[in-house]
């Protein structure tokens, strides 16, 4: 059986069988959810690693080296956003091509500092190699705010709203700026661009779900459907989604109108994060929040995910959002 017969997920999940759970009472969380948990000394400890692959997360023909170390911290720093948890720390293990000028590299970790220096995280050491083509695997390591208190995906219920932050489908919007050429007003194409190149990790809104009691919560990194449906396997649920109520980036809505549903349904990259909870806790949440919150749809106890208009009809998607090993 070939990878790409089982893709991406069916990947995962044959790696974590593989794995298993190693003896011990101080491992939480393993493989499968967007970082790994365990307890520490004090408290919870977190992890996570992403690599960021030329040619299949980005290109240097749309992206400086200085974007590229943004977006590639920014990747890792989001999903320790989605357990809820304070970043601490970073390796980075960097493969590039022996004849990659050195303003470049430098350019790059300038990019991975500009952020880092907000949020608080130091870069503790890494590796480098000699390769083709340029790799950046990031680590990061983290703790929770509060003692034994994380956001997973396999914690949603049934009668719980389904909720998101901010606004999805400007990444994809901004991609397809920088893969095709389209052209926007200058301020339109500003703002795409720097959806896609410039994600901002929702550390603090993580962190905020945490204070407000929320258990449930994944990054939107893959496309809304496709992190979605990843929390209803993992909680054993199902969920109903009501597609006028996806907050689209009003950007996408002015330039891209026909396709902007699909964008922000399918086209991932946003890193908004995707969460689970009462009614009562996501009024709260509301209030609180520096960013919009919107409430899209429920979780429903049939394992089904289903899309509907606002008169109560099904409506279908072609593509879910990304996947690795998929062929296309």
């Amino acid at each position: 059986m070939k990878v790409s017969e089982i893709g991406e997920f069916g990947l995962i999940d044959l790696l974590a069988k593989t794995v298993n759970r190693p003896p011990g009472k101080q491992l939480i969380i393993g493989i499968g959810d967007d970082a790994a948990a365990w307890y520490g000394d004090t408290s919870i400890q977190l992890a996570t690693v992403d690599s960021f692959i030329q040619d299949v997360h980005f290109s240097l023909d749309i992206a400086s080296w200085e974007d590229l170390g943004w977006k590639a911290m920014a990747v890792n720093l989001s999903d320790i956003a989605a357990m809820g948890g304070v970043p601490r720390y970073a390796l980075v293990s960097l493969a590039i091509p022996p004849h990659t000028e050195v303003e470049n590299v430098i350019a790059l970790y300038k990019g991975m500092i500009e952020l880092t220096q907000q949020f608080g995280v130091t870069i503790i050491g890494g590796d480098t190699n000699s390769a083709t083509p340029v790799a950046i695997t990031i680590t990061i390591l983290g703790s929770t705010k509060k003692d034994n208190y994380i956001l997973t995906r396999s914690t949603a219920q049934p009668g719980e709203q389904v909720a998101v932050t901010g606004y999805l489908g400007a990444a994809a919007a901004g991609l397809e700026i920088l893969t095709n050429q389209l052209q926007f007003d200058t301020e339109a194409t500003a703002i795409l661009k720097k959806a896609f190149l410039h994600p901002y990790p929702r550390l603090t809104e993580g962190q905020l779900l945490v204070d407000y009691g929320v258990k449930t919560a994944i990054d939107i990194s893959d496309g809304l459907i496709s992190d979605l449906n990843q929390v209803c396997k993992s909680s054993q649920v199902g969920a109903r989604i009501e597609i006028d109520r996806v907050p689209i980036q009003p950007t996408v809505k002015a330039n891209l109108s026909q396709k902007s549903l699909e964008l922000a349904l399918s086209g991932g990259e946003d890193y908004e994060l995707l969460f689970t909870a009462s009614a009562e806790v996501i009024d709260k949440v509301k209030r609180a929040a520096s960013c919009p919150i919107t409430v899209i749809g429920e979780i429903v106890a049939d394992k089904k995910l289903t899309l509907v208009n606002s008169q109560g009809n099904p409506f279908k998607l072609g593509k879910t959002g990304w996947e690795h090993f998929v062929t296309r």
